[in-house]
């Protein structure tokens, strides 16, 4: 490990990063060093802006994943080499505003009957039941399910903050035949890692991802379904059943209610309500009913 790396890490610990953005930061600088075959504190803001074009027009990134590329590159300039930055001279890219997928209520059902096993249909109805993410998801412990409350402990989520979720019957059934299912009982993980799931670290946040890959495909959906898909459904499908957005922000952990205003869009409960102004020419009335 070199000394610039070692010296990113032990930045990115202090200031109490999450493991996953650890991971994010660390490829990519790996990634920018490797592109221009030289070590990063060699580079000027020229290479950043010549490398954010690359990953524009040759890998065809989406804006998302540029502005993480960049936002790791600035962590090392102004974080680690304590350097100026001039967001004017590396900016980060113009976001685009995609609507997320979301599956119907049906198309969900079919995806959590196609896990093949046990322990993959208990990682999807978390996923559904909770809309927690999927390092929220293997980092749950047996001492957040609370079933006196009916609730869940989703702790230190996105941003270090801590939540409650409710607690489903249907879940907590599930959660219960998982655990009798385990040959080696774990005594501090929900969904302890390993062989024969008897280690005493979680799983991997990749076991939800091919999870709900291989249930996607075996139930036919012919969509790009990931974990975080169903945490779009489990929102939008409550907001559906007229669950207030305040509340549907304050269960999935956003700060700010603009990022959770987006299901409102993603919603089915208005548009069933409308009168589309074509089934109000007088050709189409009669067939419409109206």
């Amino acid at each position: 490990m070199t000394p610039l790396r070692m010296k990113m890490i032990e930045e990115l610990v202090r200031r109490n990063y999450s493991e996953g953005t650890r991971r994010a930061y660390l490829r990519a600088m790996a990634q920018y060093a490797k592109y221009f075959k030289r070590p990063p504190d060699q580079l000027s803001p020229e290479h950043i802006r010549k490398y954010s074009a690359h990953l524009f027009e040759d890998l065809r990134l989406s804006s998302s994943s540029v502005s993480q590329q960049v936002a790791a590159i600035r962590f090392f300039y102004v974080k680690t080499e304590r350097k100026g930055w001039s967001v004017e001279d590396t900016p980060y890219p113009k976001k685009e505003i995609r609507l997320p997928l979301v599956l119907s209520v049906e198309e969900v059902s079919r995806l959590i009957d196609a896990a093949d096993s046990l322990y993959h249909r208990t990682l999807l109805m978390t996923a559904y039941g909770t809309g927690a993410r999927r390092a929220e998801i293997v980092n749950l412990q047996l001492a957040d399910i609370d079933r006196s409350m009916m609730r869940i402990h989703i702790r230190e989520g996105k941003g270090g903050k801590d939540r409650f979720v409710p607690l489903s019957p249907a879940l907590y059934g599930q959660l219960r035949e998982h655990y009798r299912q385990l040959v080696h009982k774990p005594q501090l993980w929900v969904f302890p890692g390993g062989r024969h799931h008897g280690s005493a670290s979680p799983i991997s946040d990749k076991t939800v991802w091919h999870a709900c890959r291989n249930a996607a495909e075996r139930a036919g959906l012919r969509k790009a379904v990931h974990p975080h898909t169903l945490r779009h459904c489990f929102a939008t499908h409550l907001y559906d059943a007229g669950t207030d957005i305040c509340t549907i922000q304050k269960l999935l952990g956003h700060y700010d209610l603009k990022e959770t205003i987006k299901y409102i869009h993603l919603s089915n409960r208005h548009m069933k309500e409308l009168v589309n102004p074509l089934d109000q020419l007088p050709q189409f009335a009669r067939q419409s009913g109206i």
